[in-house]
């Protein structure tokens, strides 16, 4: 079994997008707030607050104002000065749930709390966070001999993976359940959310004697049309154990997850 040499330190593209970008969304977006529409457009803006991923800021033109109440609340932020708004419907009030810029770069356009509201990019729901237009996700078939293993123990070994590559992140290995043993595997109540993928089913924590690694294995049951072939498949922490494909060992990377 050889090693990949560490250098270079990665193997896979960095993300493109730095803080303070804008750029323009082709996209139709719009927001409802307790079933009632709050705005919709064809005119918002990616803006990066941070450099992982955009969010969208809305033309004030095409939000209905009348569900936003002031606060009064006056800021200076990295992209101007701005408002704190209220978003109310029949039902509640959801406070500083939007942020009304009236100069710098963005002014004119509103910024929503993502969680205040239902989002959709034309007539599909959005989970978490606008995809960033840089990043790309492709899932593949393989007949690559892939093995896992974490302290001395085998998890899983194949030859018939799915590859999942995805902008900013190593390589993750898709392995049908049928080839992973789950003697050291129980079920955690661990969920996360990745609007590329979608909401995963499970994980998984690893317990070896008193070794324990908690959620190091993931699946996805019923994953976003884009990466349908990862369906029921499982997937490792490329950074939490070591990953040996076609008799090379991995390196551990580094990334957000390590």
């Amino acid at each position: 079994m050889t090693t990949v040499p560490p250098t270079p330190d990665r193997d896979f593209p960095q993300l493109l997008g730095e803080r303070g970008l804008i750029e323009p969304a082709p996209r139709r977006v719009r927001g409802y707030f307790d079933r009632t529409l709050v705005f919709d457009t064809i005119r918002a803006h990616y803006v990066w607050e941070i450099a992982y991923y955009p969010q969208y800021y809305i033309p004030t033109s095409d939000v209905r104002m009348e569900h936003l109440r002031d606060e009064n609340h006056v800021q200076k932020l990295q992209f101007g000065s701005s408002r704190l708004y209220s978003l109310s419907s029949a039902e509640r009030t959801w406070p500083s749930a939007a942020r009304v810029y009236d100069s710098g770069p963005v002014a004119g356009s509103v910024r929503f709390e993502w969680d205040a509201l239902d989002w959709f990019e034309e007539d599909e729901p959005l989970i978490l966070h606008p995809r960033n237009p840089y990043v790309r996700v492709d899932s593949l078939r393989s007949h690559r001999h892939i093995r896992v293993e974490l302290d001395g123990v085998a998890l899983a070994e194949t030859q018939s993976p799915v590859l999942l590559f995805e902008t900013g992140l190593p390589t993750r290995f898709y392995i049908d359940r049928t080839d992973v043993d789950f003697s050291h595997l129980e079920p955690s109540k661990t969920e996360s959310v990745c609007p590329y993928k979608g909401i995963t089913s499970a994980y998984w924590t690893f317990r070896n004697g008193d070794a324990v690694y908690p959620d190091i294995a993931w699946t996805y049951d019923y994953p976003l049309r884009e990466v349908a072939p990862i369906a029921a498949m499982i997937a490792f922490y490329n950074e939490k154990l070591d990953i040996i494909v076609d008799d090379t060992l991995l390196p551990r990377p580094q990334t957000i997850f390590t």
